[in-house]
């Protein structure tokens, strides 16, 4: 494995970093409240970032992904790329790429996705020609109030389907979550939706571990393995802010004649947050390069969302603690990570839900091979 951005990736990640360095700014966000930044939006889409994700791949958009993080922007970047121009782009019918992927790259539509599934949660009643129609709720979907689509799962048989927000029969409420994500309650009541791609049914119960070409991998699957693997780098940004804050704070504030930065207790805190974030970038950086070499990536997709969950919550609980009575702050920037380290650790499944899952799945790939070797013995 080669983690070296490419030429292309290093650009967009430069690029990703100037701008949302110059408008995601403590100032501005304040003043965005719990909504989405409609100016930092227009000038991503005007640089085409998102449109970027095409040429940089998984890898590319996650280094991006990182510089979001940083400064806690408040954009649907990462939902709108993961499941919409990802999603589309390797499941969706010819003409649903025709159609769809333009307006995804220039930002004319946002996508988000009502992840993960949930039984009882969302049912369809497809039709012979693709189209079908959604009955259900989910609780919070982040970004809702600022998306155009929807991408949402068949809660039985995972089968992807893709609606408009103005849709007959869709109702979006607002939710405030520990984030400001511009999340909302989607309640669909006969709602029309496309199915995403021709043959995108896939059943609850087939074999997970087996590794599949992206041609192959089964939509639900694979989209989900993609989300984990883009807010897992999220994270990774959100905890080196955090991290940088608190660097900053302990080098520059002084206690007992000498700057907090020298007492033991806080180097060893600050060393053990540097090695979780370095714990988070490396998984999500493996997940997300093993995809686009069109290698089976949902155990390290696990692995990536579990460090996310577990070791996400540890930096930016140690970022506020370093940061002593001033981390109390409501108003203070480090308490935008704080709180989006909280969010992020539970979006997906938390930490006990991912550990268990990838624990099934590592036990029905042994399994597995048992059988085949025992097969194979004559």
């Amino acid at each position: 494995m080669d983690f070296t951005p490419t030429p292309e990736q290093t650009a967009a990640r430069d690029l990703a970093a100037e701008i949302f360095g110059d408008l995601s700014t403590p100032e501005r966000l304040a003043d965005c409240g719990g909504g989405t930044d409609a100016e930092l939006w227009k000038a991503l889409c005007t640089a085409g970032l998102p449109g970027a994700v095409a040429e940089t791949g998984l890898l590319g958009l996650v280094l991006m992904l990182e510089e979001q993080g940083r400064t806690t922007a408040q954009v649907p970047f990462a939902a709108s790329c993961v499941y919409g121009l990802l999603a589309v782009g390797a499941h969706g019918a010819a003409d649903q790429r025709t159609r769809l992927l333009p307006a995804f790259r220039d930002g004319a539509a946002i996508a988000t996705g009502a992840f993960p599934a949930r039984p009882g949660g969302v049912r369809a009643a497809p039709s012979a020609d693709g189209t079908g129609r959604l009955t259900g709720s989910v609780p919070v979907v982040p970004w809702l109030r600022a998306a155009t689509h929807v991408l949402v799962p068949d809660g039985m048989t995972r089968t992807l389907w893709l609606l408009r927000t103005d849709a007959p029969g869709v109702r979006r409420d607002p939710v405030e979550t520990t984030a400001p994500w511009s999340a909302g309650r989607l309640t669909l009541d006969a709602s029309p939706a496309e199915r995403l791609g021709p043959d995108a049914a896939e059943c609850v119960g087939s074999d997970a571990a087996a590794p599949q070409s992206p041609a192959s991998r089964r939509p639900y699957a694979d989209v989900l393995a993609t989300a984990r693997t883009a807010f897992a780098g999220v994270q990774a940004g959100v905890c080196a802010g955090s991290l940088a804050r608190a660097v900053s704070h302990t080098t520059t504030r002084e206690q007992f004649g000498r700057p907090l930065s020298t007492h033991q207790g806080v180097l060893l805190r600050a060393a053990d947050a540097y090695m979780d974030t370095e714990a988070i970038r490396l998984t999500a950086y493996e997940a997300a390069w093993r995809r686009d070499a069109g290698l089976d990536a949902g155990e390290q997709a696990l692995t990536a969302a579990w460090w996310a969950a577990e070791a996400g919550t540890r930096v930016v609980h140690t970022g506020q603690h370093l940061h002593g009575g001033i981390g109390a702050d409501l108003e203070h920037p480090v308490h935008r990570h704080f709180l989006w380290g909280r969010q992020l650790a539970g979006y997906l499944g938390s930490g006990a839900e991912v550990l268990e899952e990838l624990g099934q799945l590592l036990t029905s790939r042994e399994a597995r091979d048992l059988q085949n070797r025992q097969e194979a013995t004559p």
